[in-house]
């Protein structure tokens, strides 16, 4: 399960097509680089915790028109492993402390979501 979420070429199957570059050390950048009808779209930040295959987080920037480039408007996204009888959980948390955000902090389940979907789709046909 953990390289489904850190390894390039599984990331880019569930991730909207994006390539993702990052080296995961803590402090490190990463990026996630997409195309989408002739444009290419970029979210950028660092890598803020790694205890694999426990654990990761990274800071992210997410460019709109409306928000500056600064600190504030960064969110979290972490990944939490859990292995229970040789069946992993995975419980991903997105921290957004903006005022006004989107995020409610609500779970949504892989069937609302379809990038949730296809991780569950390719975890599940790497582990078998």
């Amino acid at each position: 399960m953990w390289s489904v979420v850190t390894e390039p070429a599984y990331v880019k199957q569930w991730q909207y097509g994006s390539d993702l570059q990052t080296d995961w050390s803590v402090g490190s950048q990463i990026r996630f680089i997409s195309e989408w009808q002739g444009q290419t779209f970029e979210q950028w930040g660092t890598v803020v915790h790694v205890d694999a295959p426990n654990r990761l987080a990274y800071s992210l920037f997410a460019p709109r028109p409306d928000l500056e480039d600064k600190p504030e408007n960064y969110f979290t996204m972490t990944y939490i492993f859990d292995d229970d009888a040789g069946a992993t959980t995975l419980t991903i948390l997105h921290e957004d402390p903006r005022s006004g955000s989107q995020d409610t902090g609500d779970k949504e389940e892989e069937e609302d979501n379809p990038v949730l979907a296809a991780l569950k789709t390719l975890a599940e046909s790497i582990v078998k």
